[in-house]
């Protein structure tokens, strides 16, 4: 069975994760996908968790960022049409990447003290809850096993403002910075072609603003483009990234930096007329 692992914990805590699995489950085979997700950042996670597993194989997959550790938020396993298991809080995280895997099938509280470790801290459930849980879960354990079953339409989504699009104009939230810097919008291309009219075109003119910290407007002008290449090193650019989001980018740079936006700031995007 594969199993694979995303945290924002870092790698010594994410190894330790691993290691619990290896023990209890010493023949599966274990992927850390990230130990880097931002620290907190559960929409971020939530999108890494998107875009990267419907290109693993079929398999127990751990998603954890979780700033409600210890509270009484609820740990669960979701199991999907495609066959996978989703272990990890729940706060959001494992919603979005469901769709892409087939839609929920069933979803279990992680309730059962036998499928722990001994000792269950208030602050490191990674280690003593879904780490067992999902090496038990690769040994064939049934998910009935594991808890009681929730109701799919009662587990928490994330708060991501949908986009506001009109004749000439898209008003959308920043979800997350990748690796990169680059910023990633909440919107799509249809979204884009449906304010501007672009169709498959690329190379017209948008104007990009925002309200900053101390309450001015900012606003930047940058081509949408199809790749990074398609601008000067260090000239910014909108793009669709492999997702299938909107991005802002800065060729060979950090747009997160040079912008100073970041997760939850919103951006309006308008054709430049420059």
């Amino acid at each position: 069975m594969f199993v694979s692992l995303s945290t924002d914990f870092g790698a010594a805590s994410t190894a330790t994760c691993a290691g619990v699995v290896h023990s209890l489950a010493p023949g599966a085979t274990v992927l850390v996908l990230s130990d880097e997700i931002t620290k907190y950042q559960i929409v971020e996670g939530a999108m890494l968790l998107r875009r990267a597993l419907p290109y693993l194989p079929v398999g127990v997959h751990v998603g954890i960022v979780d700033p409600g550790v210890g509270t009484p938020r609820r740990p669960i396993a979701v199991e999907t049409a495609r066959g996978d298991v989703l272990v990890g809080p729940d706060n959001g995280l494992l919603v979005p990447v469901c769709e892409p895997l087939g839609g929920i099938e069933a979803v279990y509280r992680l309730d059962n003290l036998d499928y722990r470790l001994p000792r269950v801290s208030s602050t490191f459930h990674g280690r003593d809850i879904f780490a067992p849980a999902a090496a038990h879960i690769a040994l064939g354990v049934e998910l009935r096993s594991l808890g009681a079953e929730l109701p799919p339409d009662e587990l928490v989504r994330l708060d991501i403002p949908a986009p506001r699009v009109s004749a000439g104009e898209m008003v959308v939230p920043v979800l997350y910075i990748d690796e990169f810097g680059s910023l990633i919008l909440g919107g799509e291309r249809g979204h884009l072609d449906e304010a501007f009219g672009l169709g498959d075109e690329y190379g017209a003119r948008l104007e990009v603003g925002w309200t900053d910290d101390s309450g001015e407007t900012r606003t930047v002008t940058m081509p949408f483009q199809h790749t990074f290449g398609a601008v000067p090193r260090g000239h910014l650019l909108c793009y669709e990234d492999s997702s299938g989001w909107l991005g802002v980018a800065v060729n060979q740079g950090s747009a997160a930096l040079d912008l100073m936006l970041g997760p939850g700031d919103v951006v309006t995007v308008r054709e430049s007329r420059g």
